[in-house]
């Protein structure tokens, strides 16, 4: 039923500039609708923080979900609500969970048990729950407290996965408990905030940032050299966060799996026997940007894996999850060993390059093919890495730029990599193009730009040629 004065609120819902999963709202309108649309929002969970935002921020990530839940009920009532296209996109994402500690849970029990360690989270933020100790049992945080209603309780656990364990008549009794259960390692107080937490509290706090406008010099659109067309492993890297958008909107048999942290997304194939992993960060010491592994079966043993950094260029990245959507990521199990027929066949287009096809060079360790051009580039098997399955070791690297020690970019594959998916990375090497800016002395911070995502070329893997059996 329609509630007085709130038709002539207006609600936008958006996702949050500073952080991936939060929502704010903002508020227009006379003053007195504005009033009646901030209450409801504080209702269901929204944080003032001027007269005109608000801003949900949860423990749980369910940010999306529950903004979508106040938007129906707000226009129930009669407001006026509009929620952004970047965040309706994920309202409508079905999530699943990867790595969830109580895999035999559903899709809506996780939810509720993440909304009783939401509900347990405002409880203490809001003083109506007193935490008197602390403890870690060795695998992670308890703690006993006392409600302003009485009742003493027990708990267990961080973050989305915190529960209530044990209820007890009086506090002194529930505190005797927790000491006899975990004697030495009982702390005063309340746990140290963990960085969900801390980053929740901030974000409920702090207005959220704005980009800074241009000013006119800014605006003006600068004049950039035409790229150049180059080898595929010279080219600069493009933009591997399209990459990845663009693969899981084109791959109905891959699914995007959420993970509790907001740096990582990964994509599962339906099997559950093949996973691509994105690491979206970039920092000195963070791990490559692609991990990609193939598994026996849902619980069975690894079979292979690969690792891609940064600053390989998206093209060559690309050919690798086109292999992976085609099929040929099923490799031979760890006691298959690699042949000489089996390495003819991985680099065979190398070899038939050109007029003499990429230099090969053999010594007693490695074998390893060079580009034939001046842009430095080559793929190298590592014989020793080889011939020890369990070793940690790579057994193949593609690499570009620099030295193979120290290259701009690199792609490492494990032992037992299908050949016909290192087939069609060494095709790519050797008939793929891409783009790069001009280095020159004048170009200035243009020449290290990076260049235009990858596009589709006509020599897809799908179109390559099989190799001979």
């Amino acid at each position: 039923m329609p509630q007085p004065g709130l038709g002539e609120a207006h609600i936008r819902l958006a996702r949050h500039p500073d952080h991936s999963s939060a929502v704010t709202a903002t508020l227009a309108g006379p003053e007195s609708s504005r009033n009646l649309a901030r209450t409801a929002l504080s209702n269901r969970g929204f944080r003032w923080i001027d007269l005109k935002t608000l801003v949900l921020a949860r423990i749980d990530h369910e940010e999306p979900y529950y903004a979508d839940q106040a938007a129906r009920a707000l226009r129930d009532v009669g407001a006026t609500v509009e929620i952004a296209p970047s965040l309706q996109e994920e309202i409508d994402t079905e999530w699943t969970y990867g790595n969830y500690p109580m895999p035999y849970l559903d899709r809506d029990e996780i939810r509720e048990v993440s909304a009783e360690a939401q509900r347990i989270h405002d409880d203490i933020a809001s003083g109506r729950l007193t935490i008197h100790l602390h403890a870690h049992d060795g695998w992670t945080t308890v703690a006993v407290g006392t409600y302003r209603n009485g009742k003493s309780v027990h708990f267990h656990g961080e973050d989305y996965l915190r529960q209530e364990t044990a209820d007890y008549e009086t506090e002194a009794e529930a505190v005797a408990d927790f000491h006899s259960q975990y004697a030495v390692a009982v702390r005063p107080g309340p746990a140290p905030l963990t960085d969900i937490e801390r980053t929740t509290a901030q974000l409920l706090t702090t207005p959220p940032s704005e980009a800074p406008k241009p000013s006119p010099a800014q605006r003006a659109e600068p004049t950039k050299p035409k790229p150049e067309t180059v080898p595929v492993y010279a080219a600069d890297p493009g933009d591997h966060e399209d990459l990845l958008d663009t693969f899981l909107e084109s791959q109905d048999e891959w699914e995007k799996v959420r993970t509790w942290s907001d740096g990582t997304t990964i994509a599962n194939h339906e099997s559950l026997t093949m996973r691509v992993q994105f690491f979206h960060e970039a920092y000195p010491g963070a791990p490559d940007t692609w991990t990609v592994a193939s598994y026996e079966s849902p619980v069975g043993e690894r079979l292979w894996h690969a690792t891609a950094t940064r600053t390989t260029p998206v093209e060559i990245v690309s050919t690798l999850l086109d292999s992976l959507a085609a099929g040929k990521g099923w490799g031979p199990g760890p006691a298959t060993a690699v042949t000489d027929k089996t390495l003819a066949e991985a680099t065979r287009y190398l070899a038939e390059t050109g007029e003499t096809g990429w230099p090969l060079t053999v010594n007693a360790r490695v074998v390893e093919w060079t580009a034939p051009t001046e842009e430095p580039a080559g793929v190298r098997f590592d014989t020793f890495a080889a011939s020890r399955p369990n070793s940690p070791l790579e057994a193949w690297t593609v690499w570009g730029g620099n030295t193979p020690d120290q290259p701009t970019w690199s792609i490492r594959f494990s032992t037992h990599t299908p050949p016909a998916l290192l087939q069609d990375i060494t095709f790519e090497l050797a008939h793929g193009t891409g783009h790069r800016q001009p280095h020159t002395d004048t170009a200035g911070p243009a020449a290290h730009l990076p260049g235009p995502p990858a596009v589709a070329r006509p020599h897809s893997p799908a179109a390559r040629p099989a190799a001979p059996r």
